[in-house]
């Protein structure tokens, strides 16, 4: 399991404790998680807030302004909305994914929780997800949440990465090892 110290490491880590230690002392976890969740389904569902995350050709100051409209038009909590803008400004906006994944296992921590990254070819239904968590709880011995991504690249089934271990279940994968057996 990675520990928060691990976690601490990495620059978005740097960043996501920060971010959780201030939400932490304010007792504001839930606020700036769900308000982290807003993000992170707005980069989801647009294109334009993606590329300008990812776009190096955004000035620090435009990303600032641009951070902070969108924090307003998601009804981000206070914290939160200084946070974008800090990223904004320090030119890190590049960084607001990892960041919530940070945050995220910060939090799952704190609540005695776990966190599950699940990649699949097509979004996971509600009751997939429920029997996914349920299957995931019995192999962690503890409560599981789910982080569920959507790439079309492993062409079906599933990866699961669980505190250290790794399911490749993946038919990308499967199909890669089948061309290595016909080749060796």
């Amino acid at each position: 399991m990675e520990t928060s110290g691990g976690i601490r490491a990495s620059l978005a880590g740097r960043y996501a404790s920060a971010l959780f230690d201030l939400a932490r002392d304010q007792k504001q976890i839930e606020s700036v998680g769900k308000s982290l969740d807003a993000l992170n389904q707005a980069l989801v569902d647009s294109k334009d807030f993606s590329e300008l995350v990812e776009s190096p050709l955004v000035s620090r100051d435009e990303a600032g302004k641009a951070f902070g409209a969108i924090a307003l038009q998601l009804n981000l909590d206070p914290i939160t909305s200084n946070f974008v803008g800090v990223l904004a400004r320090n030119g890190r906006k590049s960084q607001l994914q990892p960041v919530i994944r940070a945050f995220r296992r910060l939090a799952a921590e704190h609540r005695g929780e776990t966190i599950a990254e699940v990649v699949t070819a097509r979004p996971l239904n509600d009751d997939q997800l429920a029997q996914l968590k349920t299957q995931l709880r019995t192999r962690a011995g503890r409560d599981v949440n789910v982080d569920a991504t959507v790439d079309p690249t492993i062409l079906g089934g599933i990866v699961v990465k669980l505190e250290s271990q790794r399911i490749d279940a993946s038919i990308r994968t499967k199909l890669n090892r089948l061309a290595q057996a016909m080749k060796g």
